[in-house]
Parts: structure tokens; C-alpha cells; sequence
């Protein structure tokens, strides 16, 4: 590998803020560039201050291909007209979101997350709660890039739209989202009508003023928005762009139908803002995971009973299980076979949904990468990524981020930290052979789709092998990597029971209040009361036999989301 000099790390949520300190600090770099699509670092994290899009293509986003690349200008440096094609940049906040993993586990080694804690969450989890409000985790992670002139490695509103290798350097493609750029000029008259009305018009009169006996009038005109396409060169590319951009919706029979006669009433949980728009409203949620499970029971207490839950037939999620769903006001339902009109048929038979003003869809993502047409994502992964960070083909690319996990912040602290030192060359890689045959036995352990990417249940494995892998570092330089602490695993675990006892306790309350309506909906097969168990006592062994279970659960006739 030649000498590493110019790094550039795409994006500049948790993943993108780690890798700066990573490679920062092993001083080893002449140039290291950051590029974020959006306003300011978080990512995910980061709000919007304006309505979510409407989906406009189902089709597309059911069958993975809604986030092609975009066409290049010929010639650059260029000025376009500003992009039309969505690119999915909008957030997937909500005003009251809250964290669903606990602050200890959830934060990087060196910098704990701040135990800022809303009232809404002491309310439900008490003054100990380990949750924290979205606005917390998105200061903490603007935090990290606004010490040691990080901040100034940042170009903000900077989309990277093409990755190509020429020879021996990387070629970056990068658009600026552009502002508005107006034309302004003066005429002269003899005379001034005002008559200018309250509508607004192309051309603004800005001002008017008498010069000697003639009125000079100063006018502005609005211009179009328009983008500014240039290229920068690297030794190496850093790809922490995320993966929860690109909402999926499966196909379902007249869906589409549903959505166009009523603009915006399909919608998937990245584009959900809060439970006020949905108060008497008749409501469709489809998905087992955890944000079908938060907004189905959110609109249980605004929406018109009951809240159909399109969850029967498939696992629940591995963390928190079914719990939310066990509500007297949401019918669990099977999928859903078609949609006529405001009518959701279910494939059971059993009687459908009328009138519904909305369906939301919590069935995640489609991991795109559209910005690198060379390299292929297949079954929602990477293919050729050695212990998920080195890309087999051209070490000199690397991804942090690239897992499904619960520990995802210090997982991309223990990538980041991998990718630093074998960039700066203070670690080397096994022979490709041997970085092939690790994938190969993780694809026959685990399948060659969503689960190859999940690290859960062995973090200790993984976090030590990145961490044998990068080193100490030499002379003091660079990040270093604490050995595994088993509390953080505890600790997550911990909260997840800690919001499965909490959604139980406040289900075994609203049974208990429901009335005769509600307790004879009908439509809820196997809901009712649990007791509220104690916490788990974890058995390290225990956990580590955990694949086990996963794979005799894979045999059984269910799916997931």
C-alpha cells in the first residue's frame, strides 16, 4: 500500500465523528476531509425543522432500487439547476424520541453521553432512567466535532455523489446544495403607482427613492436554486454515510392506489413526526420491530380504537419482543393481502380495517450506496468487507458502520480505531486468503443476508479481534481501545428489560382501565394481562449460547421485518 496522506471520511453522524478523532489523532495524515450531506453533524440524530417528503414511488422503495446515482455534469467544476431526485437525507426524529439503548453501553469509550434526562422519560423509567432525549445524543455528537478544530474538517450541505478509484487515488464527485441566487438591477420613471396589493410576484420592488425628478427604483428578481458540482482526490475513502436513509415498503396490491387518492397517507416511521396528526384517526401499523412497537403503542392513546398492528405471523424483535403490543386498544393483525379503497384486507380472512386514513410502515431499511457504483450491496450488505470495516478488493476503502448491533456507537469507535492505524500503517492485515475465508465462515455460520452483519451475541469476540487487530499504536499515538468490559453488555441488556417491564406495567394499567368496547374488541388473539417479571440475571455462558436459539428459531415458520 502507498503511503496514506489524504483521507476523506463520508458523512459526520457517530460514525463520521469517531473516525475524525481516530485518524486525528494518529498524526499521521496531511489532509483528512469530511463531507455531510446535511446542515450540521448527528446524522440520524439530527432533527428537520421542515414536514417529512411524501412517498412518491412504492414500487421502487419495495423493490430496493428507490436511490440510483445521479447524473454527473460533463464538465467540472459545474452550476446546475438544483437536484431534483430524492436523496433521503430528511431525519427520522420525532419532538419526544427517545434513546431505547442504555447511556453507558450506547456511548463511546472516553466520552460518556451527558445524563441529561427528560421528565417524560423519569416518567416512565424513573429518576435512574438510562434513556436519553434525541436532543442529547445530537449535542453529544456535534460535541466531539467541535473540539480540536474538528469542525474545520467539515464541509456541511456536501453531498458525495461519486467514489471512483483512478490509478492510484480516489476521486470524489461532490455536490453543495446551493443557495438561492438572485438577480438584481435599477430602472428610472417619471412617476410611482403603488397598488402593490398582498400577493407576491417573480420581481420585488426593494426600493424607491427620488433622485433629483426622476424615481429610481431598485428590483429583485428570484433566481433559481442551483448546486455546485467540483472533485477532490484521496489515498484513501472512509464510508461512515450510515444505512437508515432509504425507508423499505413492502409491495402490497393497491397501496399505491391508497396513497395517491390521499397524499401522504402512507408513510414509513422515518417520516413519522408525533401522535398529534393521527388523534381520532383510524390507523394501520405494519411491523414486529421496535419503531412499529413505539408508534403503535403511542397511537393507542390518540387514535381511534383499535390501532391494527400487522405483527401475526412474524418474530418479534430479538430485544424487546412483543410487549408494546399486548395492548387492549391495538388488534394484532396478519399481513396485510391488499388494500381497496380505504379498505385493508388481511391475509387471514378474518375481518378488515375500514375507513383507514393512514398506514405506517416500521419495515426498515435498504442499505444503498449510491455514490460507489462499483461496489456491490447485496441482501442488505456489503460483500468482500473483512470483520466488516476493510473492503477485501482495495484496503485503502473502509466502512465504519457497516453491522447490525446494539452497541453501535463503541462498535464504530473499535472500527474507526482499526481503520485510523491501517491507514497510518501501524497495523496490518491477514493475508486476503485467510480475510476470504473468515467471510466464508460467516456466511455458512450466519447466511449471506442481514444476519452476517449482526455482531449480537458476540461482542466480546468481535471487540477484542479489532482490537488485536489495531494495536496499541505506537509511541503514545492514536486513540486507544479499552479491553471488552462485560457491564456494558449487562447494562444493555438491562435496559432493554427495563422497557419491556415498563411496557407491561403501563398494559396491565390501560387493561385494568379499559371499558366494555374495548375489552370485547375481539381482535386481539393471545393479548393480556403478564405479570411484571423482575429484571434477568445474565450467565455469561448463557449468552454466549444464544446462536443457538437463534438458529432453532430460524427453523420455525416465521418471518421478520
Amino acid at each position: 500500500m502507498v503511503a496514506i496522506k489524504r483521507v476523506a471520511v463520508i458523512g459526520a453522524g457517530p460514525g463520521g465523528a469517531i473516525a475524525v478523532d481516530a485518524l486525528a489523532k494518529e498524526k499521521a495524515f496531511d489532509l483528512i476531509r469530511v463531507f455531510e450531506r446535511r446542515e450540521a453533524a448527528g446524522g440520524c440524530w439530527l432533527g428537520d425543522t421542515t414536514p417529512p417528503p411524501l412517498l412518491t414511488d412504492l414500487e421502487a422503495l419495495a423493490n430496493r432500487t428507490a436511490d440510483p446515482p445521479v447524473d454527473i455534469p460533463d464538465r467540472l467544476p459545474a452550476q446546475t439547476p438544483k437536484l431534483t431526485q430524492p436523496r433521503f437525507a430528511d431525519s427520522s426524529v420525532y419532538p419526544y424520541l427517545e434513546t431505547n439503548v442504555d447511556a453507558i453501553p450506547m456511548s463511546f469509550s472516553q466520552e460518556p453521553i451527558p445524563s441529561d434526562c427528560s421528565p417524560h422519560s423519569v416518567a416512565l423509567h424513573g429518576e435512574d432512567t438510562p434513556f436519553r432525549h434525541w436532543t442529547v445524543i445530537r449535542r453529544y455528537l456535534q460535541s466531539l466535532l467541535e473540539r480540536d478544530g474538528y469542525e474545520d474538517l467539515v464541509s456541511y450541505s456536501t453531498t458525495v455523489e461519486r467514489v471512483e478509484k483512478v490509478g492510484h487515488e480516489w476521486k470524489l464527485t461532490l455536490r453543495r446544495d446551493g443557495e438561492r441566487s438572485d438577480y438584481w438591477w435599477t430602472e428610472w420613471f417619471d412617476a410611482v403607482v403603488v397598488a402593490s396589493g398582498h400577493y407576491s410576484v417573480p420581481t420585488t420592488v426593494e426600493r424607491v427613492e427620488k433622485v433629483g425628478h426622476e424615481w429610481k427604483l431598485t428590483l429583485r428578481r428570484d433566481g433559481e436554486r442551483s448546486d455546485y458540482w467540483w472533485t477532490e482526490w484521496f489515498d484513501a475513502v472512509v464510508v461512515a454515510s450510515g444505512h437508515y436513509s432509504v425507508p423499505y415498503v413492502p409491495a402490497i396490491p393497491g397501496l399505491d392506489t391508497f396513497e395517491k387518492l390521499r397524499p401522504g397517507s402512507v408513510l414509513h416511521s422515518k417520516n413519522f413526526r408525533g401522535r398529534d396528526h393521527y388523534r381520532g384517526k383510524r390507523v394501520v401499523v405494519v411491523g414486529a420491530s421496535v419503531s412499529a412497537a413505539d408508534i403503535a403503542y403511542d397511537l393507542a392513546s390518540v387514535a381511534q380504537t383499535p390501532v391494527h398492528a400487522v405483527v401475526d405471523g412474524h418474530r418479534a424483535n430479538l430485544y424487546f419482543g412483543d410487549e408494546a403490543f399486548n395492548h387492549p386498544r391495538i388488534a394484532r393483525r396478519s399481513d396485510i393481502a391488499r388494500v381497496d379503497g380505504r379498505t385493508v384486507h388481511f391475509a387471514d380472512g378474518r375481518e378488515p380495517a375500514r375507513d383507514v386514513d393512514a398506514i405506517i410502515f416500521g419495515t426498515g431499511y435498504t442499505w444503498t450506496l449510491p455514490f460507489l457504483p462499483g461496489v456491490e450491496v447485496r441482501n442488505n450488505r456489503v460483500p468482500g468487507l473483512y470483520q466488516h470495516v476493510v473492503y477485501q478488493q482495495d484496503p485503502t476503502l473502509l466502512f465504519v458502520g457497516a453491522v447490525a448491533a446494539g452497541l453501535t456507537f463503541k462498535i464504530f469507535e473499535w472500527q474507526a480505531v482499526l481503520a485510523a492505524r491501517l491507514l497510518a500503517g501501524r497495523a496490518t492485515l491477514p493475508p486476503l486468503a485467510d480475510q476470504q475465508k473468515w467471510e466464508a465462515d460467516r456466511i455458512a455460520a450466519f447466511g449471506d443476508g442481514p444476519r452476517f452483519a449482526l455482531v449480537h451475541p458476540h461482542f466480546e469476540d468481535y471487540f477484542n479481534e479489532l482490537r488485536r487487530l489495531a494495536g496499541p499504536g505506537e509511541n503514545g499515538l492514536g486513540r486507544q481501545l479499552p479491553v471488552f468490559d462485560r457491564a456494558w453488555f449487562k447494562s444493555f441488556l438491562d435496559g432493554h428489560e427495563r422497557r419491556k417491564n415498563m411496557w407491561q406495567r403501563l398494559n396491565a394499567k390501560a387493561w385494568d382501565e379499559a371499558g366494555v368496547d374495548e375489552l370485547n374488541l375481539g381482535t386481539v388473539p393471545g393479548a393480556g394481562r403478564k405479570t411484571i417479571e423482575a429484571p434477568l440475571a445474565y450467565d455469561w455462558d448463557t449468552i454466549r449460547k444464544l446462536p443457538l436459539l437463534l438458529q432453532a428459531l430460524q427453523g420455525l415458520n416465521t418471518k421478520a421485518f
